[in-house]
């Protein structure tokens, strides 16, 4: 049997990423607000951000963080947390509106340990789920297929925002 190659060399950055010091991509983002579609920034909030999660579970994969650089549920307001949550909402409609998925998955990783890969800024996973989309991929070889460009995707959100209305805050 032929042994074929996927090629990923984006999640390159990643990897190396995880050993190098380097800002807050969050923090960074937040402040270089005329560059929201390079940076792949959805939407801005009065407490909290919504953007693309560069190294995607799943198509669609966003992140939801405080605009404050904050470590933890402890240290956000209510206001942070009643917002994220807002959005947490707002996006899965977008997505569903958009690629329509059959699900979600909705988490936050605290702490390196438990998965995190920014643990110094708290931040929110969505992920949408097709019923079938575990594959052999993730399970024998540690890949993720994405199947969809970011920046397409991005723009297809950006228009149904406008057309929708999203986020209702």
């Amino acid at each position: 049997m032929e042994r074929k190659n996927l090629w990923a060399p984006w999640r390159m950055k990643y990897i190396k990423g995880l050993t190098e010091e380097h800002e807050c991509f969050i923090c960074h983002h937040l402040q270089d607000k005329d560059n929201d579609r390079q940076n792949l920034v959805l939407w801005r909030g009065q407490h909290s951000v919504v953007l693309f999660n560069r190294f995607p579970y799943n198509n669609g994969h966003m992140l939801i963080a405080p605009n404050r650089h904050i470590p933890d549920m402890n240290a956000a307001t209510d206001e942070e947390l009643f917002e994220i949550t807002k959005l947490t909402r707002e996006i899965q409609n977008a997505l569903s509106d958009t690629i329509h998925p059959h699900g979600f998955n909705v988490g936050l990783n605290f702490g390196r340990c438990a998965g995190a890969g920014l643990p110094g800024h708290m931040h929110a996973h969505i992920v949408p789920r097709w019923n079938g989309d575990t594959n052999f991929m993730a399970v024998c070889s540690d890949t993720d297929v994405i199947s969809q460009d970011l920046i397409e995707l991005y723009d297809l959100l950006k228009q149904i925002s406008v057309e929708k209305g999203y986020p209702k805050l």
